[in-house]
C-alpha cells in the first residue's frame, strides 16, 4: 500500500504499511520524528493514541492544523523537542509506550525550503540545522563547519559519510577556497565538489557529500546512538521500535543495537562466567530491513534509500506507567 492520503505539503511519508504492521496493536505510540505528520495520521486512524516530537517549529505548527481532530479528543499531541534528549522533557517523564518510531533523515519540506539550506539548489545558503535559526546545531550552521574544520575531519567526514573516495582531495580544496572566500551558500561547496569530482559530477555526488555536512552539522549519528537505548527503555512489554534509516550508518547503528539487544549473552567471548543480563532483551521482527516497493519509488523517488528495520521487547519486561495524553494537550 502506498497511499498518498497520508502525504502533506510538509512531507511524503515512507513506508506506512510497513510500519503499520509493525506497530500493529500499538495503543501508544512515541513519534520521535513528527515530520508532516503523514506516520501519525496514519497511526491515529488505526486507533493508537500517538504523542509526537519535532524539532522544527513549522512541524509542530503544521501538525497542530492538520491532526486538530484528534489532538481535541485527547488522542494526539505535540511537542517541540529532540527524540535524542527525552530527558529534557518532563511532560514524558516516566512515561512508557506500546511502540516508538523514528523516520530519519529530512522531510521533503526542508528540503525545497531554500533558506534551511538542505538542499544544493543554486544560491541556497548553507545552513542545515534541523531545528532552524532557533535551534543551535552541535556545529553552528554548515558553512560555519566547512569554514573551520580541520582538513582532516573533513576528510573523514567525506570519506565515512559521504562514501567519497576522493575525500582527502575535496577537503583540500575547500581549505583553499575558504583562504579566499569564506564559504557561504551552496554554490561554494557544490563548486568545491566539481573542482574534484569533474563538471559531470551532478545530483547523485552533491546529495551525498551534502549529507555527509549535515549529518555532522546536526550531531545525527550521536544523537541517534544515544537515544536508540534510552528509547527502547521507553517501551512497555512486547513494545515495538521501528526506525526507517537513510544512511548506511544511520541504519548501521540500529541493525547492530537490534542484533545486540536480542543476545542472551554479551560477556567477551573467553569470559568462562555469564555476568551479563544472561537473557535477550526482545527480537527483531524482520530478518532483513524492509525497503520501498517500485510504486512507492514511482510516487516518491525520495524514498529510495529508506529501510526500516523493527524490533520487539520482551512479553516479560516490567512494565510502567502507560503514557496516555491528557485531552486537549
Amino acid at each position: 500500500m502506498t497511499n498518498p492520503r497520508f502525504d502533506s505539503p510538509y512531507h511524503a511519508p515512507v513506508l506506512v504499511a510497513e510500519v503499520l504492521d509493525a506497530l500493529a496493536g500499538a495503543h501508544t505510540v512515541l513519534d520521535g520524528t513528527l515530520g508532516g505528520g503523514g506516520h501519525s495520521l496514519a497511526l491515529l486512524e488505526h486507533g493508537a493514541t500517538v504523542t509526537a516530537l519535532d524539532r522544527d517549529p513549522s512541524a509542530i505548527a503544521a501538525a497542530h492544523d492538520r491532526l486538530f481532530a484528534f489532538e481535541a479528543n485527547g488522542r494526539f499531541r505535540a511537542m517541540r523537542g529532540n527524540f535524542a534528549d527525552l530527558a529534557a522533557l518532563p511532560e514524558l517523564a516516566d512515561e512508557t509506550f506500546d511502540g516508538v518510531l523514528l523516520d530519519l533523515g529530512v522531510s521533503s519540506h526542508q528540503v525545497d525550503d531554500a533558506r534551511r539550506g538542505f538542499s544544493f539548489r543554486e544560491g541556497a545558503p548553507l545552513d542545515m540545522r534541523m531545528g532552524g535559526d532557533s535551534d543551535g546545531a552541535e556545529r553552528g550552521t554548515a558553512a560555519d563547519f566547512l569554514n573551520t574544520a580541520h582538513e582532516l575531519e573533513l576528510t573523514q567526514i567525506f570519506r565515512e559519510f559521504g562514501d567519497e573516495p576522493k575525500g582527502g582531495r575535496l577537503a583540500r580544496e575547500i581549505v583553499r577556497r575558504r583562504g579566499n572566500r569564506k564559504f557561504a551558500t551552496s554554490d561554494d561547496l557544490v563548486g568545491a565538489i566539481r573542482a574534484v569530482l569533474g563538471p559531470r559530477s551532478g545530483p547523485g555526488e552533491f546529495a551525498r557529500l551534502f549529507q555527509a555536512v549535515r549529518i555532522v552539522v546536526n550531531g545525527e549519528l550521536e544523537a541517534l546512538a544515544r537515544a536508540l537505548p534510552a528509547l527502547r527503555d521507553r517501551l512497555g512489554p512486547a513494545g515495538v521500535f521501528a526506525v526507517i534509516a537513510y544512511h548506511s550508518g544511520e541504519d548501521r547503528l540500529v541493525k547492530q543495537s537490534f542484533r545486540e539487544w536480542s543476545l542472551r549473552c554479551i560477556c567477551p567471548p573467553r569470559q568462562l562466567v555469564c555476568t551479563c543480563r544472561d537473557r535477550p532483551l526482545g527480537a527483531s521482527i524482520h530478518k532483513k530491513a524492509l525497503t520501498p516497493n517500485a510504486d512507492e519509488l514511482a510516487r516518491n523517488p525520495r524514498s529510495r534509500s529508506a529501510r526500516l528495520r523493527a524490533w520487539r521487547s520482551a512479553a516479560d519486561r516490567p512494565a510502567a506507567p502507560r503514557a496516555v495524553p491528557a485531552a486537549g494537550m
